[in-house]
């Protein structure tokens, strides 16, 4: 035997006897005191009053109902925006086509002498299924014959006399505007009668 292991037997049991639990009873309650009296100062400190209970109560409730407000204002927010996005979405698809149903008009008007009816039929009918099919999506045309000037629906071009008409009303209708569900798109481009 080496002489670590001769040191290791000749050592008392009093360590193998403290660890097994059979050693200094007092000391271990002791210990055990000391611990309990930390915890329950700890618990002490912590524990808050009536009154802070109820003020972090009403503090949390109020953030709640913020909380939910604010949810409830993003809900609409979005729906109202998709709404938009459903009812406007085409927008740009339907500006694009404005041109294209202005050049129909003008060729029916500039239709020369020598074109025949069949031309003349077959521009007015592709203009009618143009004007059907902006009508599905909500488009519809501004053609102000025999009313007031609107500045919000009407783009004056120039003003003329008529003594027909009153003063502030339309004249001449040079081009028709279009509004897509009641927003105006493109307003008419019109002539202002002033005698």
């Amino acid at each position: 035997m080496s002489e670590n292991d001769k040191s290791v037997e000749d050592k008392p049991l009093d360590d193998e006897v403290s660890l097994n639990g059979s050693g200094d009873d007092s000391q271990i309650s002791e210990d055990t005191e000391t611990i309990e009296e930390s915890q329950v100062e700890n618990e002490d400190v912590g524990t808050p009053t009536y009154e802070e209970l109820v003020d972090k109560k009403e503090e949390l409730e109020s953030l709640l109902l913020r909380a939910n407000a604010d949810l409830d204002n993003a809900l609409k927010r979005t729906l109202t925006e998709v709404e938009k996005a459903h009812k406007y979405g085409t927008e740009r698809l339907l500006m694009e086509l404005l041109p294209i149903i202005d050049n129909l008009e003008n060729a029916l008007n500039n239709l020369s002498d020598n074109s025949s009816k069949e031309d003349k039929e077959g521009i007015e009918l592709t203009l009618k299924s143009f004007e059907s099919t902006l009508d599905k999506f909500g488009m519809v045309p501004i053609y102000p014959d025999n009313e007031e000037f609107n500045p919000e629906k009407h783009e004056a071009v120039s003003m003329e006399k008529d003594k027909s008409k009153k003063d502030g009303f339309v004249g001449n209708i040079f081009q028709r505007g279009w509004e897509l569900h009641s927003r105006v798109l493109r307003p008419a481009r019109v002539t202002v009668i002033k005698n």
